[in-house]
């Protein structure tokens, strides 16, 4: 049986101990760096996600920039560059209307998404987006990864857009932009109806002004105002044939807009995972689906 002297050996061994334990713990705890590595809002493409609207701007008559909250403010979304979401809202009669939208915004931007939007006459998910007020919810699903872009993937990119088209398109000229070691050549052929529908011109342009030497822009109006410095009419295989890089594989031709532009341009995808044979202006001057990216 122990005694009373040994009984308190044995505790103050037993706390001077514990006391070192902890301070070992503390030790390597703290010597562990702190991650400050954001989260991110969309990390599973299986998964439907509602985002509430923060706010909305209405850009000219048929077009709106809706604001949407991240899950988290310190999140970001999650996405690439060129990549897309998934909306989906269900319709009264139980029916899900799903369509993919590109984000404008910088993915690395904390706490938002932006969408730029244009709504169509007869349109489901565009017209029931616009009809959306702050605190109204989206769902998302994603990301899905259309292209990934590689700094001096090419020696230079064209790009043909029409309407909406540009947001894909807009973070591929601001991804190579803002990188000071991707020397890529960009040009932009934008068309649209009439001024008021050009998206995101002020943007291009700050872009255009901004590096000199890289990119450049020239829109296309079906509808210009008086004293218009532009292309008037579509973007003809003519202008076309003048304009782009001839068929290489230093080069690449990216396209996105609406269903006229596809048949005309570059024919239209096959489906999401499958662009098709390129057929229109662009296989009469020459070009196949290697030199064709369509979004």
């Amino acid at each position: 049986m122990f005694s009373r002297s040994v009984n308190k050996q044995l505790l103050t061994i037993a706390s001077v101990g514990a006391i070192g334990a902890v301070g070992l713990s503390y030790y390597y705890n703290a010597a562990k760096p702190i991650s400050n590595e954001n989260g991110k809002t969309f990390t599973n493409p299986n998964d439907w996600i509602d985002l509430k609207v923060k706010s909305t701007v209405n850009l000219g008559q048929s077009s709106k920039k809706l604001i949407f909250e991240l899950s988290n403010p310190d999140d970001v979304s999650g996405l690439v560059d060129c990549s897309c979401l998934l909306t989906k809202f269900v319709t009264a009669k139980g029916n899900n209307v799903i369509r993919p939208y590109t984000p404008t915004n910088d993915p690395n931007e904390k706490g938002v998404i932006e969408l730029i939007v244009k709504k169509y006459e007869g349109g489901k998910m565009s017209s029931h987006i616009h009809d959306l007020k702050p605190n109204d919810t989206l769902s998302f699903k994603g990301p899905i990864v259309k292209w990934k872009w590689e700094p001096n993937q090419y020696k230079s990119v064209a790009l043909i857009g029409g309407g909406t088209g540009i947001t894909p398109l807009y973070r591929l000229i601001s991804r190579i932009a803002e990188n000071p070691d991707d020397n890529t050549k960009v040009e932009l052929f934008y068309g649209s109806v009439s001024a008021e529908d050009i998206l995101m011109k002020k943007e291009l342009d700050d872009l255009a002004e901004k590096h000199k030497d890289q990119f450049k822009v020239t829109y296309f109006l079906d509808k210009p105002p008086a004293n218009w410095k532009g292309e008037t009419g579509v973007i003809s295989k003519e202008y076309l044939k003048k304009s782009l890089p001839a068929p290489s594989k230093d080069a690449k031709i990216f396209i996105c807009g609406p269903p006229g532009m596809y048949k005309a341009i570059s024919g239209m995808k096959n489906s999401p995972t499958d662009q098709g044979e390129v057929t229109g202006a662009l296989a009469d001057l020459g070009y196949t689906k290697e030199h064709v990216y369509k979004f």
